[in-house]
């Protein structure tokens, strides 16, 4: 990691108004501190964190991770309703799950077209789509 992943770390934690504790500048370096998107398993960044020399636990991870997504700085993904992923991206876009990988990433938001969405039930609004497109290796 270098000093300015760490300011770019800190200043996307002040900007969402979280505290920039030093385990949560450290794993948001991570996921931010070279400008990219991600798509991260706590396992994963767990893994990224330990090998940069971070000291955190994981389930510190699964905590901040919880945060970040309260936060509105990280989206969550579920895949087969057991298995989350968390996006950098949070902006809505489609997302291609690797199967034979285990592994998310953006699909093209272009080329996706809904055209029309199932009326909600009574009393409720949808609240929001996620579209998981599932690939497998022919």
């Amino acid at each position: 990691m270098t000093p300015n992943s760490a300011q770019i770390a800190t200043n996307w934690l002040e900007t969402a108004g979280l505290r920039p504790t030093r385990q949560r500048v450290s794993l948001a370096e991570l996921l931010v501190g070279d400008g990219n998107h991600r798509h991260v398993t706590a396992e994963s960044l767990y893994e990224s964190a330990q090998t940069e020399g971070a000291v955190v636990s994981l389930a510190t991870v699964y905590n901040t991770l919880r945060a970040f997504c309260e936060a509105g700085v990280l989206q969550e993904i579920t895949v087969d309703g057991s298995r989350s992923y968390f996006d950098t991206n949070t902006h809505d876009h489609p997302h291609f799950f690797w199967e034979d990988e285990c592994r998310l990433s953006d699909a093209p938001a272009d080329q996706l077209v809904i055209q029309q969405l199932p009326d909600a039930p009574e009393g409720v609004e949808i609240a929001s789509v996620d579209v998981v497109i599932r690939l497998r290796k022919t």
